[in-house]
Formats: structure tokens, C-alpha cells, sequence
């Protein structure tokens, strides 16, 4: 999924429920559940060379402004006081695939995280159609927009 669909359900569940002990691992669940639905994302093509990991920055960074830019919008316009919760949220959500990007970008692995990558890859389920693969995306943001 992209980091916008993680990163809003993300800090939809962190707004929604009163502890990180509750929220922090329900999200991180959520990160993996997504991932388990075919989608689309930036890093679609990397490990098969069909995309340049220069073009998947690019497109991370321009991807990840528009996250930080819905989570403020949806959880902190308007609010005097910090939502710690909605950005913990976002933060939390983007961790799976952070922990990954030394194997997917520097072509480095350290052990501690070589168990919790390959669960990542378990669950991950991409999809070269960014018609089929966006769908379900759209259908989480709207959701969570819904019942935000």
C-alpha cells in the first residue's frame, strides 16, 4: 500500500483508542493486513528492476507530504494542541516498511531485522496495475474519511 493509506489508518486507530499499548500494535497489524491486499505502491517493480530506486524516492518523498498533508488536515487543523496521537499513528504505521528500505535500497540487511523484513514480505502483495491496485487504497481513505 502506499504510505498515504498506511499512514492515515495509522492515525485513524492511534485518535480512535485511549493507549499506544492498544494502538501501537493494532496498527502495526493494520500494515500488515493492508499489504496483504494486492495494491500498488512506489516500490512496485524494485526487486524485479522494473523501477529505479531514484524514481521510488522521489515518488516516496512527493507521497509522503501528502500523507503528513491529510493526516493535518483530517487530525490537526484547527486543534491549538498537538495530536500526538494521530502523528504517533502516522509514524507508527510507516515502520514496516522503514525497517525494510536498507535491504530494498542499500542492498543491506542486518540480522535483527531480517525476521521482522521477511514477515513484511510474507504479507506483501503488489500488483503492476496501478488501476487495480490503487482501488483498494481509494476505498480506505475514503473509509477512514467517513468515520474519522
Amino acid at each position: 500500500m502506499l504510505s498515504i493509506a498506511h499512514g492515515v489508518t495509522g492515525a485513524f486507530i492511534a485518535t480512535k483508542l485511549p493507549h499506544p499499548g492498544l494502538y501501537v500494535p493494532l496498527i502495526f497489524a493494520s500494515h500488515y493486513l493492508e499489504d496483504w491486499i494486492p495494491h500498488w505502491d512506489v516500490g512496485t517493480g524494485l526487486s524485479t528492476g522494473r523501477r529505479k530506486k531514484s524514481t521510488a524516492l522521489i515518488l516516496e518523498a512527493f507521497e509522503l507530504v501528502v500523507t503528513v498533508g491529510l493526516v493535518y488536515l483530517f487530525w490537526q487543523h484547527g486543534q491549538a494542541a498537538i495530536n500526538w496521537p494521530a502523528w504517533a499513528g502516522l509514524a507508527v504505521s510507516l515502520m514496516p516498511d522503514l525497517l525494510e528500505s536498507p535491504r530494498n535500497f542499500l542492498n543491506w540487511e542486518p540480522a535483527l531485522l531480517k525476521p521482522l523484513n521477511d514477515l513484511h514480505q510474507f504479507f506483501h502483495h503488489s500488483t503492476s496495475s496501478i488501476a487495480l491496485g490503487l482501488g483498494p487504497q481509494v476505498v480506505v481513505l475514503a473509509a477512514v474519511f467517513l468515520l474519522k
